[in-house]
């Protein structure tokens, strides 16, 4: 898609103040599709051209959209339509390959680390083991067409889930085998933003400090724990949602 096509197809519905009436018509044009995610915005110059409109009014227009999470602007590359974050619903044992393609994303994943055996005392602090458990521990990324979408730490109580110690996990995610091959009868989430560590910053290709949602759960099997996971989102990648009636979520 050109410059010249995406500017011809701006167009103005002669409704309200002028910097609203651009605003609606990008965010119109983003949300049908016909500017979909990665696509170049046209330079505040070439609308103001277009629309004969002043520099102050289509710098307004495009605040707004970055503002609603529609467009990013970036100095040296220029405006470019945002992805949209990813929707979760609040307590779900999520299946991160569905939740990806869900997205209409190309999901892969990669086991950076794992290691059987008894906890360290830092990852017994961490999720809050005792230092005598067998435990897979396990680190892995999973990516959303390439890009990072999201850092697990996951450890497995090998009491509970035995066939775990025989697994890879190379073709098939820890959440989504667990799911098949272990029970659960409760579960508990904590959910938190934190600032992104230097090494997990680098892995979710983002800078250090910059927030993240953190979710934190760990599930049972009666009383014998299953598993804990610690899961890294981006933060401006992501957002949650739940919808719950008088008898839980509907």
């Amino acid at each position: 898609m050109t410059q010249e096509t995406r500017l011809d197809a701006v167009k103005l519905d002669g409704s309200g103040p002028i910097y609203d009436q651009i605003r609606r018509a990008v965010r119109d044009l983003i949300l049908n599709g016909t500017w979909p995610p990665g696509t170049s915005v046209p330079p505040e110059h070439a609308l103001m051209e277009q629309l004969g409109a002043s520099r102050m009014t289509v710098h307004r227009a495009l605040v707004q959209l970055a503002r609603e999470g529609l467009i990013t602007r970036r100095r040296r590359s220029g405006t470019i339509v945002a992805s949209p974050p990813a929707s979760h619903a609040m307590l779900d044992i999520l299946s991160i390959p569905a939740e990806v393609e869900k997205l209409g994303r190309r999901y892969d994943y990669t086991v950076l680390s794992r290691a059987n055996g008894r906890p360290t005392a830092e990852l017994s602090l961490r999720f809050g083991l005792k230092r005598g458990e067998k435990i897979i521990h396990l680190v892995a990324l999973h990516r959303a067409d390439g890009k990072p979408h999201v850092l697990e730490e996951r450890v497995i109580h090998l009491a509970t889930v035995p066939a775990a110690a025989q697994e890879t996990f190379e073709t098939t995610p820890p959440g989504d085998w667990l799911l098949g091959h272990s029970l659960w009868s409760q579960a508990e989430h904590a959910i938190s933003a934190i600032p992104a560590e230097p090494d997990d910053a680098q892995l979710l290709d983002i800078k250090p400090g910059e927030a993240c949602l953190l979710i934190e759960r760990k599930t049972w099997n009666q009383d014998a724990p299953v598993t804990a996971v610690r899961l890294l989102y981006p933060g401006n990648r992501h957002r949650f949602i739940g919808r719950f009636g008088p008898y839980g979520e509907v």
